[in-house]
């Protein structure tokens, strides 16, 4: 029986084979249209000598604020959505994991922001710009009905958030001069008080959740006032109050940048700035959606049929500027559940249209659907035939999710993301050409990559939908010039297309809170914002962003990673001469090199049994495996978090010096040329961490 079911299954999948061939060859895919941009030429070289170049969509070199002629502050857009939703649906969520999604209509949002900016003015916080309010929570739709409350009354709201660490939380909060701080969670007002002789200034906590009778009884003996939302909320419908709205000049948030190099910065963000990058994104996106319109799904522009998955911290700028342009254009938004392992259920259940990603998550989708197509040679046949037929669509500007492999092939990958997305953006770190280009073959719908900074308002590129190259971020938004300025310390010259990435526009931030030399070291006398950033302009005016001017560098994740720190923290350990961190923004870890200690390593190896030259030493896994436990133990102690925690090294047995070229005349670490000399070594070290994930 078995040589006859071996027979029927390679008969079966040969008539597969055949079939599938067959729809290949005959399968004639449409014209592609013509692009919102010659892709050949995507930007403009402006007539000035320092080579600053803006967007082909701009009208007669003009840079754009303003999308709709009526909207020039976040809350103006919110007035917006109101009036043109029609009073459907605004912010959704998930009661619990077993109840469907519940709604919030626009007109419900605004009366509870109404009640709840009348409840704060009542409470004694003032009217005005310079009022600044701390807002520690997840995603949910109090986050939004308190951020709209601020903006009705021209207050100012200061984003917290876990990573920040206790050292820069206490920092944020008495620069940031926040007597009241809006919570979530019982769990985050228990560490506001647990530290509270570390910020005396504060002196309200407002809670999402009901308070437990521990943080009250806490609050009260500390003389902090802790109220529940709801309760402010009636304060402020008993006590109504005119709104002060916000110019477009005044402050929306001050949103704080890591401080992975020191106390973290605080970024001024205005409405201006805000709605500059919002418009232009809304514009930008309006044509290319248009560009797309004989797609399905790219049927129409941004619209209150839009649904919006919202799981990217909204304590982050990039989330921010996707959720304004929502609410702007009258769209929904649902709320993730909170943990990220239900967040596939609520995707296939929200069904979003536009999806907001990182690398980390496109890279796991990624990796999830390679697996699955690997389980059988007939899934993985059928899989490259398909990939190799929408790969020479999406060469041709063709995006689209009805072809017959749509339909045959990609359909569950499509299902998985709830089956009416239409577009993906992925931003805040780099991700990976390959996967890039794969997803975009496989997802039915446009995958656009951006580049930006906190102190740009989120956003300054957008690749162009329809270029099928990636590999780089596009050309800039018609809100911002950029140009590249020489950094002969690193051989980068603008005259060979290459240099510090400098952005200027309505959408640049006003400077860092009380910093005024950090805000010297951003922004030069004539507005240009110096991102730190190595950028190169392609042969058709895209920017790819290829190097870091200081050493500071981004993981998968999108979080800041200073190496020196940390080198200088494990160069504490006995076992240890001298290290070298290595991060790749394609990768979620750090990696090292060591040079053990000449003086300490015998005495280690002898505990350890082992012995030889230390050439022989330093490949001995043992060895390597007690030096790792004792820099990840170290690390700790010094206050490390897990991502600054290195995952493998390389042990090498000669000294870094000047005559190897790896250390400068002044004895500091030349990291170019140690990551050149390297690179064999950290591309192993991170392909076996890659094998120990399957």
């Amino acid at each position: 029986m078995e040589p006859a079911m071996d027979y029927l299954k390679l008969a079966s999948a040969g008539v597969v084979t055949v079939g599938a061939a067959t729809v290949y060859y005959l399968l004639q895919g449409p014209d592609a249209p013509e692009p919102a941009v010659d892709l050949e030429r995507q930007t403009t070289m402006l007539n000035t000598t320092d080579g600053a170049r803006i967007s082909r969509l701009c009208t007669e070199e003009k840079l754009i604020a303003t999308y709709f002629d009526d909207v020039t502050t976040l809350y103006e857009g919110f007035q917006r959505g109101i009036r043109v939703s029609g009073d459907k649906p605004c912010l959704g969520w998930k009661p619990t994991p077993e109840t469907p999604y519940q709604w919030l209509t626009y007109k419900q949002v605004n009366e509870r922001a109404t009640a709840f900016g009348a409840g704060l003015v009542k409470l004694g916080l003032k009217p005005e710009n310079d009022t600044r309010v701390g807002l520690y929570s997840q995603n949910r739709p109090e986050y939004i009905i308190a951020d709209q409350a601020f903006y009705r009354h021209s207050m100012t709201g200061v984003p917290l958030y876990d990573t920040l660490g206790e050292d820069a939380c206490n920092f944020i909060i008495n620069q940031g001069d926040l007597s009241t701080i809006i919570c979530d969670n019982n769990a985050k007002v228990k560490t506001l008080l647990d530290r509270r002789k570390q910020f005396p200034i504060l002196t309200t906590i407002i809670i999402f959740e009901k308070a437990n009778t521990e943080n009250l009884t806490k609050a009260d003996s500390d003389g902090v006032i802790l109220l529940q939302f709801e309760n402010v909320e009636k304060l402020g419908r008993e006590n109504p109050v005119q709104p002060n709205p916000p110019k477009s000049t005044d402050l929306c948030m001050v949103c704080y940048t890591s401080g992975t190099t020191g106390t973290p910065k605080g970024a001024m963000i205005t409405h201006g700035n805000a709605l500059a990058s919002m418009s232009a994104a809304l514009y930008f996106l309006v044509s290319l959606i248009e560009f797309c319109k004989y797609l399905n799904p790219c049927g129409t522009s941004l619209n209150t049929d839009d649904v919006l998955i919202s799981y990217l911290p909204l304590a982050h700028s990039y989330e921010r500027l996707i959720e304004g342009c929502l609410l702007t254009v009258g769209a929904r938004i649902g709320f993730f559940q909170g943990d990220v392992k239900k967040l596939m259920d609520d995707i296939k259940e929200l069904k979003p249209t536009l999806f907001p990603s990182v690398p980390r998550l496109l890279n796991r989708f990624y990796d999830k659907v390679m697996t699955g197509v690997s389980a059988s040679r007939v899934k993985k046949f059928l899989f490259n035939l398909a990939l190799s037929s929408k790969a020479k669509e999406l060469k041709r500007g063709v995006i689209r999710n009805n072809s017959i492999w749509d339909k045959i092939v990609f359909r569950t990958v499509q299902a998985a993301l709830g089956g009416r997305v239409r577009l993906i953006t992925t931003g805040s770190a780099p991700i990976s050409s390959s996967v890039l280009s794969v997803l975009r073959c496989i997802v039915g719908c446009p995958i656009i990559e951006g580049y930006g900074q906190t102190e740009n308002a989120a956003v300054s590129t957008l690749t162009v939908v329809g270029d099928p190259d990636s590999g780089h971020v596009g050309p800039p938004l018609p809100c911002n010039m950029i140009k590249l300025t020489d950094v002969p310390e690193m051989d980068y010259y603008s005259n060979n297309n290459k240099g510090e990435i400098c952005i200027k526009g309505p959408n640049i931030f006003l400077g860092y809170l009380k910093d005024k030399e950090k805000t010297r070291e951003a922004l030069d006398s004539d507005g240009w914002l110096h991102t730190g950033d190595i950028g190169e302009w392609t042969s058709n005016g895209t920017l790819k962003v290829i190097d870091r001017k200081k050493n500071i560098f981004k993981l998968a994740q999108g979080e800041y990673i200073a190496p020196e720190k940390i080198e200088n923290a494990l160069a504490q350990s006995p076992y240890v001469a001298q290290v070298y961190i290595h991060g790749d923004s394609l990768q979620s870890c750090l990696v090292g090199v060591v040079v053990p200690d000449p003086e300490t390593l015998p005495s280690l190896s002898s505990k350890l049994g082992l012995s030889g030259s230390t050439l022989e030493l330093v490949k001995s896994p043992v060895l390597k495996e007690a030096i790792i436990k004792d820099l990840i133990e170290l690390g700790r102690k010094q206050g490390l978090s897990s991502l600054e925690l290195v995952k493998d090294i390389h042990l090498h047995p000669e000294l870094f010096s000047v005559e190897n070229g790896l250390l400068t005349p002044t004895f500091k670490t030349k990291r170019h040329e140690v990551s050149k000399y390297f690179s064999k070594e950290i591309k192993e070290m991170y392909s076996r961490l890659e094998e120990t994930k399957m």
